[in-house]
């Protein structure tokens, strides 16, 4: 589940370094399903990131990787 999930990440990194930010996998919980991410350089500070988190990042992760039940920032 790890790679896929890292797979997915570095397919929106792209997106996010084009606004000036970028995002880091800091662990996947096979068991619960949650996957902790870490949002840095603008995106580590915009008001609009847990939006950004939960409409694109886990959006796309839920969706290509089975078992994600939830994505959250660390």
């Amino acid at each position: 589940m790890k790679e896929q999930v890292e797979q997915v990440i570095n397919d929106i990194r792209p997106i996010l370094q084009a606004d000036g930010g970028d995002i880091k996998l800091v662990s996947v919980d096979e068991k619960t399903g949650i996957v902790a991410v870490a949002l840095h350089g603008r995106c580590g500070s915009c008001p609009h990131a847990q939006m950004t988190l939960q409409a694109v990042v886990e959006k796309k992760i839920k969706e290509l990787v089975p078992g994600v039940t939830a994505v959250e920032r660390v």
